[in-house]
């Protein structure tokens, strides 16, 4: 499904994403693991078109979509989830998720006008996708909340929730336990669980929570200092050498996080993602 050949990408001199290989075949959850450092989500933005690769080809169900943007990238299907949500705060739960869909026709100011009937037939129609969605989810008790009232686990829950409301293939989730409470951990692990098996979606996942990992996925690709360490079954991975001295904390790793929080390498990375915004 998803086929990276040697991407590189570089903010000046320093290489955040050095040569990275691998693929994620149609119904896995592979886990993305590493220590902080290691790349991970720099990783995560150019497989979903926020940062432009400095080298390197990224095919998409067969097709290259190396230099594709964001939203084009969207529209064929493969989504993505962000460390801290960034949901609609001022609008209600049901609202967050009744605006993802593309291409509504209420979104046309003569449409309104013109093919009102339509209109609310479309709204109908996303409004009963948005209710279904949120009783998968076992959020409607918060149905009419403001996104930005929710609790960290049911804003996780939510951002799983927008991907549900797409035609999505391939969802990157970055981090979804962080800073969620283990009871709605094991209810999010259960959801994406149910979405891969019953459902078809095929995952790729950023994670720390190494219990979270073993339960969800299959493979396990490990990043060290730019570079894919180690590809494999979860144990095969925890119990490699290299992946223990990666996470002990040698000193080019040290030496390298300390490069990535470099305030020109930050202001660099901070206007490739600006570039995109507009």
């Amino acid at each position: 499904m998803l086929e990276l050949d040697n991407i590189v990408k570089a903010f000046g001199g320093f290489r955040a994403v050095d040569g990275c290989t691998f693929s994620v075949n149609k119904g896995e959850i592979l886990g993305l693991v590493g220590p902080n450092g290691a790349g991970k989500t720099t990783l995560f933005g150019v497989i979903a078109g926020a940062l432009q690769p400095t080298s390197g080809t990224i095919r998409f169900l067969g097709e290259d979509v190396t230099h594709l943007s964001t939203d084009a990238l969207f529209h064929k299907g493969l989504v993505r989830t962000f460390q801290i949500p960034h949901e609609f705060h001022r609008l209600t739960v049901l609202e967050n998720l009744m605006m993802v869909p593309p291409n509504q026709p209420g979104e046309n100011l003569f449409a309104n006008w013109l093919a009102w009937g339509k209109v609310r037939a479309c709204e109908e129609e996303v409004r009963a996708r948005a209710v279904e969605t949120l009783a998968f989810l076992e959020l409607t008790h918060v149905t009419e909340e403001r996104a930005g009232n929710l609790s960290g686990g049911q804003k996780k829950l939510l951002e799983l929730g927008r991907t549900m409301m797409t035609d999505a293939k391939l969802v990157l989730l970055d981090e979804p336990a962080a800073g969620v409470n283990r009871t709605l951990l094991r209810k999010l692990e259960e959801k994406i669980q149910i979405l891969n098996r019953e459902r078809g979606y095929t995952f790729i996942l950023i994670e720390h929570d190494m219990e979270m990992i073993e339960k969800l996925c299959q493979p396990v690709v490990c990043m060290a200092e730019g570079k894919v360490l180690i590809q494999g079954d979860f144990h095969t991975v925890r119990s490699d050498p290299r992946v223990l001295e990666a996470y002990l904390g040698e000193p080019a790793g040290a030496e390298r996080e300390q490069a990535q929080h470099d305030p020109h390498i930050e202001e660099v990375r901070e206007q490739e993602l600006h570039k995109e915004d507009l």
